[in-house]
């Protein structure tokens, strides 16, 4: 807390705040959740039901605000391997017990300036990079200062310094999963919007000081650039896009000595509520060792090379993803908003040496009812010459005030 508050002195001398009405907003968030994990050299499965809450508040003026938010996460049945506690005889589900502060920052918003320190959630681009890892239950959070600029219309510079990272593995981390890992981590964006879509060039610099996370090894600078856009073709019909690239080598305190690219090129063809989407991914290797493909510790890595979480942490081969998927969606069905059915197909290849990894299906459901976000998913991974054959089933109800 001692970070919180000096970051909060930092801030308050950024310019003084006017007098003003300050208002308060209770943050209310509840989510239930039941997970089913089978995997193969495992005798067995994983039945998780879990439950977190968060609450807290948030008081507002014209220009600074202050939120302080507190969580905790309860197993009601516990028939897995949370990855900090007990044997790991069952498939791990990343939710471990916990009680935490989640959110506890400062913010001061100008025209062109906004100003945010203490313990945040920071999201950037796609999360592929820095994330919030919003699907598990802990999720991910930074103690940080962070200044986004505006100076001129269509261009945005968004740069963090982070010392802490809060990690999905709670109170009772431990050992490679610590609940914290220390360091001088640096982001930075430059965004420019032009007709083509949102051009950005990026620098993430990830310093860790904890040597039983990896022993330095996940410590990395990566450099890239990245455009997203969208364009109506016809009436009803839009092009979505993205491409990136970047380039990463070790960093700081890393013993390793590599460098690998990184690539992306995806589209989705949007037509009358129906989604076609396809894309090819690739985290390259250097040279075969292990933690020295492109590594991306920081991002919201469930989000990428499907769910059933085989591909976390980049093999010492790299990753070739290319993938294929599509889905309907619907604003109201009977009593239900925002419907959405989706599936997506993944085939994962290694970027060295010619080996077919596996291959994945994911499914997915999803709905609104209120206040409440209803979804099911399901993830089967056949595997090839990588980990072994996998299925889970999830459950899931989010609630928010």
């Amino acid at each position: 807390m001692r970070y919180v508050l000096a970051t909060a002195a930092a801030l308050a001398v950024a310019g003084p705040a006017s007098a003003q009405d300050i208002m308060f907003k209770p943050v209310a968030e509840a989510r239930l959740r039941y997970e089913h994990a089978d995997q193969e050299g495992l005798a067995q499965k994983a039945d998780a039901l879990t439950v977190r809450a968060r609450a807290g508040v948030q008081a507002a003026g014209a220009e600074w605000s202050a939120t302080v938010v507190g969580q905790g996460t309860l197993a009601i049945s516990d028939a897995y391997h949370d990855g900090v506690n007990g044997a790991a005889t069952r498939p791990i589900v990343a939710d471990p017990r916990n009680v935490a502060l989640y959110v506890a920052q400062m913010q001061y918003r100008g025209a062109a300036l906004t100003l945010t320190g203490g313990r945040q959630k920071i999201a950037l681009d796609d999360e592929r990079f820095v994330g919030n890892v919003a699907f598990r239950d802990n999720a991910q959070t930074f103690d940080a200062v962070r200044a986004e600029l505006t100076p001129a219309r269509g261009v945005k510079l968004d740069v963090a310094y982070a010392w802490s990272v809060r990690t999905i593995w709670g109170i009772d981390g431990n050992g490679a999963r610590q609940q914290a890992v220390s360091g001088d981590n640096i982001f930075a964006n430059l965004s420019w919007v032009m007709p083509l879509g949102t051009l950005t060039g990026f620098a993430y610099l990830v310093d860790q000081d904890e040597a039983a996370a990896q022993g330095y090894r996940l410590s990395s600078q990566s450099y890239g650039v990245r455009l997203t856009g969208a364009r109506p073709l016809l009436e009803s019909v839009t092009l979505s896009y993205q491409f990136s690239y970047a380039r990463q080598s070790d960093y700081r305190r890393n013993p390793g000595d590599y460098a690998a690219d990184y690539w992306l090129a995806d589209a989705t063809l949007e037509v009358r509520g129906w989604r076609l989407n396809a894309g090819y991914e690739v985290l390259g290797a250097s040279h075969g060792a292990a933690l020295t493909g492109f590594q991306t510790p920081l991002g919201a890595n469930f989000k990428f090379q499907g769910w059933a979480d085989k591909l976390l942490t980049t093999p010492p081969d790299g990753i070739r993803d290319l993938y294929v998927g599509g889905g309907h969606g619907w604003k109201e069905l009977g009593p239900l908003s925002a419907v959405a059915l989706q599936a997506v197909w993944h085939r994962f290849e290694s970027d060295r040496i010619d080996r077919h990894y596996g291959d994945e299906w994911d499914f997915l459901a999803s709905a609104k009812v209120g206040k409440m976000a209803l979804s099911l998913r399901y993830a089967r991974y056949d595997a090839k010459a990588f980990a072994t054959d996998t299925r889970k089933f999830w459950a899931q109800i989010d609630w928010s005030y």
